[in-house]
């Protein structure tokens, strides 16, 4: 499997386990750095890679009316600010093409949603941004058709990339996590993430927006790591129920560290074997 490294300390596909955490979206400057220096310290602590994520724009809302960031500009200064202070890592996604270009100047990985997973210009666009590309499987597609995502990103001759499961659609509102998809995917030749939060979720369930399940979060992300994941993605906060998207899917902040031991313990004991 190939590896894809964004320093000495944070690589995925190198056997040490990596973790992507951070709010769902960008509420505060405060509130970015607060989260991303709790978790960098978490996973110092536990000598685990780190890498922030907030998103400047949630452009895939429920509702008209919902929350949606503080936009592109605010946004990849805050996000730079965090990289520059922490020293970490930074990712965010990104809607449109013409959103690359300025976020691959800040950012260290561009991250294409779910619902976009197929949208061919918008995976060229960052497979020639040069920068590490994830994508998240969409709910409505196949573990073993993300290889066509891949052979997209790859005609740009870029081959840092990693795919990100989030569960599959289940019915209306009810997505169901496959761990089967973890391993059908890395045999396309790269690293894998499991998204722990957005797993939960209930979409649309609460008619003008996302419920979630968040008492499911540690039993799927400890089953993922022990299903051969490469690397967790967590959307964290310090108050989940005060959040200004996904309230009812995030992590709280505290609980991270035990998820973490608990997860890390499994990846040892995997790898081991």
């Amino acid at each position: 499997m190939k590896t894809v490294e964004l320093s000495p300390e944070v690589s995925f596909g190198g056997g040490k386990l990596c973790v992507i955490a951070g709010p769902c979206v960008i509420e505060s400057p405060d509130l970015c750095m607060d989260v991303a220096r709790g978790a960098k310290e978490i996973c110092d602590s536990l000598g685990l890679g780190y890498v922030f994520k907030a998103s400047f724009d949630k452009a895939n809302r429920t509702s008209v009316g919902s929350f949606r960031g503080l936009g592109i500009g605010r946004g990849l200064e805050i996000l730079g600010a965090v990289k520059q202070e922490l020293g970490v890592p930074v990712l965010t996604d990104v809607h449109e093409t013409w959103q690359v270009e300025p976020a691959a100047e800040v950012v260290d990985i561009l991250q294409v949603p779910a619902f976009l997973c197929r949208q061919t210009d918008l995976l060229i666009a960052c497979g020639q941004s040069e920068r590490v590309v994830n994508v998240k499987k969409g709910q409505f597609v196949a573990p073993h058709d993300m290889i066509n995502v891949v052979r997209k990103i790859e005609s740009t001759g870029n081959t840092s990339i990693l795919l990100t499961e989030r569960g599959a659609s289940f019915g209306y509102n009810q997505l169901i996590a496959d761990m089967t998809a973890i391993p059908e995917m890395q045999a396309t030749g790269y690293p894998v993430i499991f998204d722990s939060t957005h797993s939960v979720q209930r979409p649309g369930g609460e008619g003008s927006f996302s419920g979630g399940n968040r008492q499911h979060i540690g039993v799927l992300t400890r089953s993922a790591v022990a299903a051969g994941a490469d690397g967790l993605f967590l959307e964290v906060h310090p108050e989940p129920d005060q959040a200004k998207s996904d309230a009812a899917s995030q992590l709280k902040l505290e609980d991270l560290k035990p998820l973490l031991e608990s997860a890390l313990r499994i990846f040892e004991a995997v790898r081991a074997v």
